[in-house]
């Protein structure tokens, strides 16, 4: 996690409990601390994937240069 995503997280969780405040409503720093927890989580849980997805890109693109050169036909 680095710390522009915590803050992130941060401030998504305020932004949260001033909605909540703002309709009359209270909620504890405690259930804040457990949403920026989850706000971490799912934003984690995206760039994890979308690093994935580069991985195997790279991954296809390793395995067709490899293929190429093994496969590579001077006389063209």
């Amino acid at each position: 996690m680095t710390i522009e995503q915590f803050s992130h997280a941060q401030k998504v969780a305020n932004h949260f409990r001033d909605i909540v405040t703002d309709s009359g409503d209270e909620i504890s720093d405690e259930h804040i601390a457990e949403l920026v927890l989850l706000i971490e989580s799912a934003i984690d849980a995206a760039l994890l994937d979308k690093v994935e997805r580069h991985a195997d890109k790279v991954a296809a693109l390793a395995k067709e240069i490899r293929n190429d050169v093994e496969h590579y036909d001077k006389g063209k």
